[in-house]
């Protein structure tokens, strides 16, 4: 079978935009001498391109009729929503509901017209998709860089397989350092709940907390304002400069903090991460 063929094959439906297809597919072999799924990449894609293919793909292999799927938030995880609101108006999957996670998300699928529901309704999700910030040998993940850390929790514990869709810069030898652990915490005396954090035995001089401003979607600072959540809380961001050695622990004392509402550590709930990088797509299982 030529190379080509076998990428369609894999990613996309004959529905798929053809231009996007043609691109991807002339970029891209199979790995014929290994018994892995993963596509060997000529040329290099970009990262929008990765992106959408880990997308398409974890509702293509995860996604089927009758499911309750979660929703996540964020650059990766809306090619997951587009694929399937594709699918949807194919007809090729039906009686879907999904739980956004997200304001953001939440009007994406409504303009795709994926019904949705909540998890006041829908508390057990068959599957969870969403993308992640880093993700560590151990498939522990720092989420939260969107802002949308507590609503993602909220659904992906319900979820019956939690499945990460990454590029492979988001994988990292230990959680820290290369991206900041986002806390979000109630308004109320803020600056205490804060300081309290700081000073957690696993964070003392190892971090510093800095309060989110401007966009809430986003960690770099841009704007005057204090950042705001959809849930009207704020974030501080605990910026590492060694690698956290025990994420659960840590995970632990700041959720135990008074003031803290949730943290953006996701310890122990990955069921599969889809990894797409310069070697192709791969997909590690916990």
């Amino acid at each position: 079978m030529r190379a080509s063929s076998v990428l369609l094959a894999l990613l996309f439906s004959a529905t798929e935009s053809s231009a996007f297809v043609a691109r991807s597919a002339s970029k891209a072999f199979v790995n014929t001498r290994s018994n892995s799924p993963a596509l060997k990449m000529a040329t290099a894609l970009t990262q929008d391109e990765l992106k959408q293919m880990v997308g398409y793909k974890a509702i293509d292999d995860y996604v089927s009729s009758g499911m309750v799927v979660g929703l996540g938030t964020g650059s990766t995880a809306y090619f997951a929503v587009e694929r399937l609101g594709q699918k949807l108006a194919s007809g090729e999957l039906k009686d879907i509901v999904a739980i956004p996670t997200s304001v953001r998300t939440k009007e994406q699928a409504e303009s795709l017209k994926i019904p949705l529901v909540t998890l006041d309704t829908h508390s057990r999700l068959d599957v969870a998709i969403d993308g992640a910030d880093e993700v560590d040998p151990g498939l522990n993940l720092v989420k939260g860089g969107g802002g949308a850390l507590l609503r993602e929790k909220m659904v992906e514990v319900c979820a019956d397989k939690f499945i990460v869709i990454v590029d492979e810069s988001k994988l990292c030898d230990a959680l820290g350092p290369g991206f900041a652990v986002p806390v979000e915490i109630t308004p109320f005396c803020h600056l205490h709940t804060l300081k309290l954090v700081e000073n957690l035995p696993s964070v003392a001089g190892k971090a510093k907390a800095v309060l989110r401003m401007g966009s809430s979607s986003s960690n770099v600072c841009d704007g005057d304002d204090i950042a705001v959540t959809d849930n009207g809380n704020y974030i501080v961001d605990l910026q590492f400069s060694d690698p956290i050695t025990d994420a659960p622990t840590m995970a632990s004392e700041i959720k135990n903090t008074v003031g803290v509402v949730d943290h953006g550590l996701f310890c122990g709930m990955t069921t599969a991460v889809i990894i797409a990088g310069s070697d192709g797509i791969s997909v590690k299982n916990a």
